[in-house]
């Protein structure tokens, strides 16, 4: 059914593109139309294109020292790449101008081999008058053949220059360039922005840089059928479960376009195709299809959603949600009231960043919940980064450091009105800080630096204060966090004394809720120093829940909390320092020798205890909710560590079986019950171990869209692998041969039932603890062992039942009634359990 879906889809498509497409080509003709094949003697066709060789166009100027052409015979990957120009010094294009406005600049990066230069390792940098648009990039490391970025820049005089600077004493690059006038009007000036929620001014003086652009539902379309010369790709491998969509289709020639939407803005194919829900198998229907992405943390994105009622067989029918990462861009949405009408084109501009401490944004769409028919849909969908303040589109280094000799008079003359009022301004702020320093200096004559305890489960003590804006916003700060028995408070200056004034130097990472720095306190103890944004309202709710869990949760395998700071509206924790960082940083993405399977299986087996503990060590069960090998730390000695307690949750009660709350995590760790049904329980916690399993068995990311649909998803790719009994063969290179197959099984089967679909089909922590010890043990026993039983998962014949049993084999006991636990008491059971597991044989 699928192919035959398919196969309809792209026949349409071919007729389409014969008989219907053309009525919206040359409905726009650009002033400036430059199409450049680099280094190329000849005119070369691409895409229906022609591009011209460069030193034949007129319009065009080349600025070289020196330059080389070089030539492959080859028709791989397509005759765009056939050519190149190298530089060995700083070279650029000078485009004349005739329209000024936007503008795509298209670039073509392949290295053409038998060059006489090693172009693999070449770095690429390239700039435009005020942009960055590339900085410093190489194939060395890159995954792909080819290279191609596309750009959105507004030009504002009559010239664009393009500039390419090798470093390293390497040399720079190019195959092809594009720059096309774009319409007025495509890209607006004030977008909707998500977080905070409030309007986004000023697009026009930035740059963008087109990461995504999507035809939900529908094929590949090329720049031959896109007035504007854009590629739209398939969806299908950003969609995080792929049961919840369902692929609808309509005639392209009913798509209806008015007077705010033109062809321009996307090509009728894309509205006429869409993704719609599908059926999950799933009692309750109200979940939502998302769509996963790589992004960059660092930057913001443009976020434009197009839709299109395909679906409806009347007006009113279709009112749905729209989500961007955790926030909501549209609530209870009638596309109808919009359009007026069924098959009428529509589209939506947001801003946003990318999720909570990860690389990813998200964009779902879901039901209403009084909507008296349960859908939703996406027709279309662009993600495109913003330059930001260091005009920048590839990291914080501007056009002035990477250009200093292309400051113009202008420039400089602003420099130095600049330096003067700065000048001026640092004396008056040095007068300023001067005054305060003395009256604060009268102030605090008489106080020390107390120590305050953390509140204990959030109780009443704990003091708050909420400005008038903050009332506003929902948002409060702490002042004061008085209670029994934990945290020491730090002055801000103290923090500051700790972490070098928060040196750069001493970054250890950044995440949604801020950034992470190594600090040392006056007795030398070494911490980490996590430093919260005060105007987020998610920073906010993570500091909050980070201290009330902690404040109650004390464990060799949790993180500990050494005390916090919030003055000067400050949100900051600070933790023992952990010398060998995040889990993830010795699996992949690093220089860091490989971990042996021994290690590895020590370090899953505390991280496995550590959840043990928050599920079972307290009153009522905590769930963590963010289960990730970035939130697993290491200490000197290797020994894991669960951190990140931000988005923790109390588990249900004892007549309840789930918490109801809104899905948040890591997409590629999210249990996809969780994720459908928004029922939380601990077995969301047990999910997200069994992807950390496979993560460090795999090594590689949870999620990777840039790989094959089928490996995108490393819980799917990996248990099509486990249920074949070939895991091996997807396994780090460095463990091949390295590893006891019976180890090797019973982890594999321990994973497998993490990442059972249904939560009542995973063990408990208690369990997968208890069966990664046996499988440390098959890894320490002579190479004979024989192989697992397949009943051994629940139970070992031959060893009595113990005191362990009621907790379901589990080899920690932690006495409910009180939040400490017996660190040697949990050692002692396991060894007693693993003493008469020493000669296997005798099972």
């Amino acid at each position: 059914m699928k192919l035959l879906s398919w196969l309809t889809i792209v026949s349409a498509f071919v007729l389409f593109d014969l008989f219907g497409y053309s009525k919206s080509f040359a409905t726009f003709s650009p002033p400036d139309n430059y199409l450049i094949a680099c280094g190329s003697s000849q005119n070369v066709t691409f895409q229906g294109r022609t591009f011209v060789p460069d030193l034949q166009h007129s319009s065009l100027t080349l600025k070289s020292v020196t330059s080389v052409v070089a030539v492959s015979n080859s028709s791989f990957p397509s005759p765009i790449y056939q050519s190149a120009r190298i530089f060995s010094k700083v070279a650029s294009y000078k485009f004349q101008i005739q329209q000024e406005g936007r503008h795509w600049i298209r670039l073509y990066f392949y290295p053409v081999p038998n060059s006489g230069q090693n172009l693999t390792s070449a770095s690429i940098t390239a700039v435009t008058d005020d942009f960055v648009l590339l900085n410093n990039f190489t194939f060395k490391n890159y995954k792909g053949s080819y290279l191609f970025k596309e750009y959105a820049v507004n030009v504002t005089s009559d010239s664009l220059t393009l500039s390419f600077i090798p470093s390293n004493n390497s040399v720079t690059f190019v195959n092809a360039i594009e720059v096309v006038s774009i319409p007025d009007g495509i890209f607006p000036d004030q977008a909707f922005s998500v977080n905070p929620r409030a309007p986004f001014s000023g697009l026009s003086e930035l740059a963008f840089e087109t990461v995504y652009r999507l035809n939900m539902g529908g094929p590949l379309i090329t720049a031959q059928n896109d007035t504007l010369g854009r590629t739209w790709e398939n969806d299908a491998k950003y969609l995080h479960v792929n049961s919840s969509a369902v692929t609808v289709t309509a005639n392209p020639a009913l798509i209806n376009y008015p007077a705010s939407v033109t062809p321009e803005t996307a090509p009728n194919w894309v509205y006429a195709t869409a993704k719609a829900m599908g059926n999950a198998n799933v009692a309750n229907m109200n979940f939502n299809i998302t769509w996963v992405f790589s992004v960059n943390r660092n930057f913001s994105y443009f976020v434009r959603v197009h839709f299109c009622d395909i679906v409806s067989k009347a007006l009113n029918n279709l009112v749905f949600n729209l989500y961007i990462n955790d926030n909501s861009a549209l609530d209870s949405f009638d596309l109808s009231s919009f359009t007026n009408a069924l098959n009428v084109p529509y589209y939506r501009d947001f801003v946003s960043n990318s999720s909570l401490e990860s690389n990813t944004l998200t964009v779902s769409v879901g039901p209403d919940m009084e909507a008296d028919i349960t859908n939703a849909t996406m027709n279309g969908l662009e993600i495109i980064k913003i330059s930001n303040e260091a005009k920048s589109l590839d990291g914080l280094s501007s056009v002035e450091s990477l250009l200093p000799e292309s400051l113009s008079k202008k420039s400089k003359i602003g420099i130095i009105i600049g330096s003067v009022a700065g000048a001026v301004a640092a004396f008056a702020l040095s007068v300023f800080c001067y005054c305060c320093l003395v009256v604060r200096k009268s102030k605090t004559t008489h106080q020390g630096h107390p120590w305050l305890p953390l509140p204990l489960y959030g109780n009443s003590q704990t003091m708050t204060k909420v400005s008038t804006a903050s009332q506003k916003s929902g948002t409060a700060s702490f002042i004061s966090l008085a209670s029994s028995n934990l945290g020491r408070f730090f002055s801000f200056q103290e923090i500051l004394d700790a972490t070098n004034k928060f040196d750069e130097n001493l970054l250890l990472g950044v995440g949604g809720f801020g950034r992470v720095y190594k600090g040392t306190l006056e007795d030398g103890t070494k911490v980490a120093v996590k430093r919260g944004n005060p105007r987020s309202e998610q920073g906010l709710a993570e500091f909050r829940t980070e201290i009330e869990m902690l404040s109650k949760l004390r464990h060799r395998h949790l993180v500990s909390l050494i005390g916090y700071c919030d003055e000067r509206s400050e949100m900051i924790l600070v933790y023992e320092y952990m010398a060998n960082g995040p889990l993830r940083s010795h699996l992949y993405g690093t220089d860091l020798p490989p971990l042996s399977w021994k290690q590895r299986l020590e370090i899953c087996i505390g991280a496995a205890r550590g959840l043990h503990y928050l599920h079972t060590g307290a009153a009522q069960s905590i769930i963590h909710r963010d289960v990730k090998t970035t939130n697993i730390l290491l200490d000197e000695n290797f020994v894991a560590k669960v951190a990140d307690f931000g988005l923790s949750k109390t588990g249900p009660a004892l007549d309840q079986t789930h918490v109801s709350t809104a899905v948040k995590g890591s997409f590629g760790y999210l249990d996809p019950e969780y994720f459908r049904r928004q029922q939380l329980t601990e077995k969301s916690d047990v999910y997200s171990f069994g992807v950390v399993l496979m993560e460090v068995l795999c090594t590689r990311p949870a999620l990777n869209p840039v790989l094959p649909r089928e490996q995108v998803n490393i819980a799917e790719w990996a248990m099509t692998w486990q249920k074949k009994g070939m895991l091996d063969h997807i396994m780090d290179p460095n463990l091949v041969g390295k590893v006891n197959p019976a180890s090797l099984k019973k982890f594999g089967e321990t994973a497998e039932k993490c990442l059972a679909e249904h939560g009542v089909d995973r063990p408990s922590m208690g369990d997968v603890l208890w069966n990664l010890e046996y499988a440390l043990q098959l890894e320490e026993t002579s190479s004979a062992l024989m192989e697992p039983e397949d009943n051994s998962t629940n139970h070992i014949p031959g060893i009595p039942l113990t005191p362990l049993e009621p907790f379901d084999n589990s080899v920690s006991i932690i006495d409910g009634g009180h939040s400490g636990t017996d660190d040697d008491a949990e050692d002692a059971a396991t060894s007693a359990v693993f003493s008469q597991l020493v000669n296997p044989r005798g099972r």
